[in-house]
This record gives structure tokens, C-alpha cells and sequence, in this order.
């Protein structure tokens, strides 16, 4: 069975919506980060997929396409990248095991500083050529 959507507009929505519209388009830009991850990529482990000496990529998801955004291991920074639309990059090769906290920051000017963050539990890794190991 197939069905189609009847959308109706009056002069009321349309006037709300142009309200809307110019609202968002005088508020200043925000920039924050939103979202940080991590991806394990090929490595692999029996109490974690993260160990030291493997690189891992780090994703910031924010809003501000043009802001630099700072990535952060337990409150240390460690690389600075542009973002790519909502997506900014860097690479991270853990040098201690243990509890991780990844975060990344975008200035805003005018608010307060948002940190989203990841916690992730890192292992002895042992280098594969492609990924990692990471035994128990």
C-alpha cells in the first residue's frame, strides 16, 4: 500500500516560520563541540581495543565549521584541527594504560566552555602492522 503526505501552508505558518528564520539568522554563531569518539579501527582485546603505542582516530562532532577544535587526553591537550563541516580529526597514540578521558573544545565566545568527552580503558597494546592487540 502506498500513501501520500497533503501538507497545507496558511499565512499564519508562513509567517511564523519567516519569524523563525530571521531570528536564527541575528543570533551569533555558536561554537561548541557536541560529540567526541573514538574508533578501535582493526584492534582488538579481551577487557579493552585500545592499547598503547596503536594510533586511533578521534572524531569531534561540532557546529562551528570554521573554529579550530583542541583534543584533550585527561585534561592534556594533544592536537589542534579544523573542521571539515561538523567533523573535526586528529590521530591519538596512547602512551600510558589505564582510564582515558578524551574530550575536545571549541571556543565560544560569550558562553561557557562545554567539553563533551569519552572515557575509555586503555591496555598494553602490541602493534599488528595494520591494528592492535591488546591481550587481557
Amino acid at each position: 500500500m502506498t500513501g501520500s503526505i497533503i501538507r497545507t501552508t496558511t499565512a499564519a505558518a508562513v509567517g511564523c516560520a519567516t519569524v523563525a528564520t530571521v531570528a536564527a539568522l541575528a543570533a551569533p554563531a555558536a561554537a561548541t563541540g557536541t560529540r567526541v569518539g573514538i574508533d578501535p579501527g582493526i584492534s582488538f582485546g579481551l577487557a579493552t581495543n585500545y592499547g598503547t603505542g596503536c594510533s586511533y582516530a578521534i572524531d569531534g562532532i561540532v557546529d562551528d565549521p570554521v573554529t579550530p577544535v583542541v583534543f584533550y587526553d585527561n585534561s592534556v591537550p594533544f592536537a589542534v584541527a579544523n573542521p571539515s563541516g561538523s567533523l573535526a580529526q586528529a590521530h591519538w597514540t596512547p602512551a600510558t594504560p589505564g582510564p582515558h578521558r578524551l574530550q575536545i573544545w571549541q571556543r565560544h565566545a560569550g558562553a561557557a566552555d562545554v567539553f563533551p568527552y569519552v572515557d575509555i580503558q586503555v591496555g598494553t597494546g602490541l602493534p599488528t602492522g595494520s591494528g592492535c592487540a591488546v591481550p587481557g
